[in-house]
């Protein structure tokens, strides 16, 4: 299980150690340590979309005017920071964020 998101986030680090109390097996990848590909990327906005951006986040907030009316890919480009987290990968499948939904379908709960 692969888990995208920053380091210092609140959420990813309730989700990380979720899942592994759960015996998951979790890698992580820091995005600004390690910014995602061109086809990483491709994929999870195919998947979510512009749900992948944080539009209520400070970094959001500070895009600049173009960028703000840019695509989700240009923006999370530009600032890793405004991509929503985490976004987990289990197998073949893809969540993004860590609500009841996302905790019941990895943690059988």
């Amino acid at each position: 299980m692969m888990i995208y998101g920053l380091n210092t986030c609140a959420v990813f680090q309730k989700a990380r150690k979720a899942l592994e109390s759960h015996g998951k097996d979790v890698n992580f990848r820091d995005v600004r340590a390690g910014p995602l590909s061109e086809a990483e990327l491709a994929e999870l906005i195919a998947e979510f979309g512009d749900r992948l951006v944080d539009r209520k986040s400070n970094d959001y907030r500070g895009l600049n005017d173009w960028l703000k009316n840019s695509e989700a890919e240009a923006q999370i480009s530009a600032q890793p920071k405004v991509m929503a987290r985490p976004e987990i990968r289990d197998r073949d499948m893809l969540y993004l964020g860590w609500d009841e939904a996302v905790q019941r379908a990895l943690l059988l709960v």
